[in-house]
């Protein structure tokens, strides 16, 4: 009896013992079984993002929402899963996460370099200000400071537009408000009008600013704002609607070198405002450094704020301080080509 005990304990038999090991050892899983399910969760977020075009907008604009908060998919969601699958110590947790790393930096790797350059002859900025700013005037000397030539600012409200206006006149010579946004220069304005983006009101502008280098037609825009409702969706249609009519605008302009400031209400990569990004680029992408988040000012998680070009060279781009509203300015340096 002693001696049958010992062949089972010692591993050597086929009894009780050796097959609970066996049972322990298959729920263990070893470094190689375990973590399946957080493999194939790596395996989704990479798909999500690399498919992210794909993802319809015809169920609460799903695809457009995905898209706004792109980035935050592989910020949030890859150290998660690399810190489950070290806890897990699961071999292929580990080597099923380079798929979403991948797809991230193919994505987004661009970003994380400094683009930045010097040189460039015209500064231009734009800025929600926020109508319930409670402090006007400091916004305004603040963005002013910024040295921007060109000073774009949209959610005007009316009773405080003559703030704005006191506070600009030493910097800037000339200016056109329109609606609820407004265009301040230290050049000469031309050809100014409002823009019907299909809305009833006017939320965008446009205007040739006769800058040293040469003129540039610069549009003003405020996209109206999406909301995301647990029985809707991320309710876009008008944003929408509003983006396309600007696009069309922007298509139909007659000078070759222009440059687009405001809220759009969404990122470079929704595919919603593909009227407007397909035909320009972004200064940030181009000339930037990081991603550059503009909203909301206090943590700000996305860059629904723009400074875009046509025919026009990106130089640098950069996000200001924060003001009395809840997004950031954003400033860009640009070279206006000559010979166009």
């Amino acid at each position: 009896m002693a001696q049958a005990y010992k062949t089972e304990a010692g591993g050597g038999g086929t009894g009780p013992y050796r097959r609970g090991s066996r049972l322990r050892h298959l729920r263990g899983g070893g470094i190689w079984r375990r973590g399946i399910v957080l493999a194939a969760l790596a395996v989704v977020l990479a798909l999500v993002m690399v498919l992210h075009a794909k993802i319809p907008n015809a169920i609460g604009n799903l695809g457009s929402l995905s898209e706004t908060f792109l980035p935050w998919l592989g910020v949030v969601f890859i150290p998660l899963l690399l810190i489950l699958a070290l806890v897990r110590r699961s071999a292929t947790a580990l080597i099923a996460l380079l798929a979403p790393l991948v797809v991230w930096l193919n994505l987004f790797g661009g970003l994380l370099g400094d683009k930045t350059g010097s040189g460039g002859d015209l500064t231009v900025a734009t800025h929600n200000v926020n109508a319930d700013n409670p402090d006007p005037s400091g916004t305004a000397r603040d963005v002013a400071n910024s040295g921007a030539d060109v000073l774009a600012l949209e959610e005007l409200k009316a009773s405080a537009v003559p703030v704005y206006e006191r506070a600009l006149a030493s910097t800037y010579k000339y200016h056109s408000v329109q609606g609820t946004v407004g265009l301040w220069s230290k050049y000469p304005l031309r050809g100014v009008k409002a823009v019907d983006i299909k809305l009833g009101w006017t939320r965008a502008m446009r205007a040739a600013v006769d800058a040293p280098e040469g003129q540039v037609a610069v549009y003003v825009a405020h996209m109206p704002s999406v909301r995301v409702k647990l029985a809707a969706g991320f309710t876009a249609r008008q944003r929408d609607t509003s983006a396309d009519a600007l696009g069309e605008a922007i298509a139909g302009e007659r000078l070759s070198q222009v440059i687009l400031l405001g809220d759009l209400n969404g990122t470079m990569n929704d595919r919603a405002l593909r009227a407007v990004t397909s035909q320009m680029r972004s200064t940030q992408g181009a000339a930037g450094s990081g991603f550059g988040f503009s909203w909301p000012a206090s943590f700000p998680m996305a860059r629904i704020d723009q400074i875009m070009v046509k025919g026009v060279q990106p130089v640098s781009s950069w996000t200001l301080p924060r003001t009395g509203s809840d997004h950031l300015p954003i400033a860009a340096r640009v070279k206006v080509d000559t010979g166009s």
